[in-house]
């Protein structure tokens, strides 16, 4: 008893010395700040009790009533969120370098190499170099050219797996509608993609069954995305940390993440050496391992495993999701559907499946997933920024260390600037081809997101392939729901179940493609 009353009184002397700090520091500092509207905060959790899922519809209401512009307070942590075009369009133009760090949250320490991904690193000479190496070495133009086959075939793989599914349950009834559940075959379609073009290695589906490496492997992934969708309420109140056992299971997962890393990086510098001894270039690790050769301090193996796995969190779970919120909206719209699948038989035809190459001759498909994109962002909030000096935002005082929150969820559906903003209506970008520099769900300014011609490759041929092999149609006579599920990447509610069937001859075209392969 005496040692929990020790312990009692320890936390009531912190909740004192914090309540006098916030009476005579805080207050005072707001007198001197014109900071923007906020509502009434609670002492210790700030404006927490206000939270409920999806997040980004809560902090829509509280816009909703103070303004496009709200300050808010995570805990200790000083929030800025914006819900405005124009006022976050400042933010990445007039702010742009002062807004560029980035929110480092205990919880993401231990999972990003100590916040030097590409993604969580702050502004600076180590982030200039990741973003050069990834931008330039791994998602120019050109290296997404070279990957090209390995997407393509992935994609294809899990087109016969559907169709083998479809040939197994329909049995001799050829032309019957199969029930699939296509969220889990999506999400395991985007990390074999990912691996691929890394490593040169698939860890789901038939060929990675009983592979230690891929039984890991999955078991890091479901980890850090079940812990990434997840609000850990000790980043915003440190003494919970106390509690929740949150920095003991990171560190687990760290030295889990770093000995699969380091592993794949041995691997590639033990294996890939031709007969004259010179390096092969097949895969990213490759490409970054050739280049340490003539500059050894910008490729480290702790830069090179914090590429690759800031490339693997950022686009699998975004990707996936993605396409089953395209397929969806489009089962909820069939009209839409079929004027997709037509477009797709008129520019590539029935007797060979569809190929990157071919996507920029598929105007509509691109206007269907910037559509899809525009009511369903992969990152409703955008990656949160942090302020490094003081600044004025919209006529108001944003102190430095600030965490900046863009809407873009609300952003891409502001009626002041699209028309029937909740309607799903892949048009609205044939007939307005302007209102496309409204869209921010890649980000934008310097810390725009660099994977965006990958991700939208990925989503092109995955839908692409989806629409030119199969027939689709809803379960039941009842609309898919479209109910938003919580977490970082906007997942849905409800994983999305579909009747699929072979198109014509797409069965033919499918099983000659992996004979061929074979």
């Amino acid at each position: 008893m005496e040692v929990s009353f020790s312990y009692i009184n320890i936390l009531l002397s912190f909740a004192a010395l914090f309540l006098i700090k916030l009476f005579f520091f805080t207050n005072n500092n707001r007198k001197k700040k014109k900071l923007p509207p906020s509502p009434p905060a609670l002492p210790f959790i700030g404006h927490l009790y206000l939270f409920k899922n999806p997040l980004h519809h809560t902090l829509s209401r509280i816009s909703a009533r103070y303004g496009p512009i709200t300050f808010l307070r995570f805990g200790s942590r000083p929030v800025v969120v914006v819900n405005s075009r124009a006022i976050a369009e400042e933010c990445f133009t007039t702010h742009d370098v002062a807004f560029a760090n980035r929110v480092h949250l205990p919880s993401q320490k231990h999972t990003t190499f100590n916040y030097a991904n590409i993604g969580t690193a702050n502004y600076g000479s180590h982030w200039r170099n990741t973003r050069r190496i990834a931008a330039v070495e791994l998602l120019s133009t050109h290296r997404l050219l070279l990957s090209s086959s390995a997407r393509t075939d992935e994609v294809r793989h899990m087109a016969r797996g559907l169709l083998l599914n479809w040939k197994k349950i329909a049995g001799s009834q050829g032309s019957t509608f199969v029930k699939v559940e296509l969220k889990s075959r999506l999400f395991e379609l985007s990390l074999n993609v990912m691996m691929r073009i890394m490593a040169g290695k698939r860890y789901f589906g038939e060929a990675a069954e009983g592979s230690e490496d891929a039984r890991q492997f999955r078991e890091v992934v479901e980890e850090i995305f079940a812990r990434g969708g997840a609000t850990t309420l000790s980043d915003f109140l440190p003494i919970l940390g106390l509690f929740q056992g949150v920095n003991k299971a990171m560190k687990r997962l760290k030295a889990v993440i770093d000995d699969f890393s380091q592993r794949l990086v041995d691997e590639h510098k033990k294996e890939n050496k031709d007969s004259q001894g010179e390096r092969t270039k097949k895969t990213m690790i490759d490409h970054l391992l050739s280049l340490r050769e003539t500059e050894p301090d910008s490729y480290s193996d702790q830069t090179i495993k914090s590429i690759c796995m800031s490339l693997l969190m950022a686009g699998t779970d975004t990707t996936s999701n993605t396409v089953e919120w395209a397929m969806s909206l489009l089962l909820n719209n069939p009209h839409t559907l079929t004027k997709a699948a037509v477009e797709i038989e008129t520019h590539v035809g029935k007797e060979r499946l569809i190929n990157e190459s071919d996507l920029s001759n598929l105007p509509y498909l691109h206007c269907i997933l910037k559509e899809t994109l525009r009511l369903y962002p992969g990152a409703p909030l955008l990656v949160p920024h942090e302020s490094r000096d003081d600044i004025v935002l919209n006529n108001y005082d944003i102190p430095c260390g600030t965490m900046l929150l863009v809407n873009a969820y609300v952003i891409h559906r502001d009626p002041a600037t699209w028309d029937e903003p909740d309607e799903f209506k892949p048009e609205r970008f044939e007939e307005k081809k302007e209102e496309e520099k409204y869209m921010i769900a890649f980000g934008n300014g310097r810390r725009r997101c660099p994977g965006e011609g990958l991700a939208i490759r990925d989503v092109g041929i995955m839908l692409g392939t989806l629409l030119q092999c199969f027939e689709w149609r809803r379960v039941g006579d009842e609309a898919v729901d479209l109910g938003e599920g919580s977490g970082l990447t906007l997942p849905k509610a409800i994983s999305l179940e579909a009747m699929c069937k072979p198109r014509e001859n797409m069965e033919k075209v499918l099983m000659e493609d992996l004979v061929e392969v074979e």
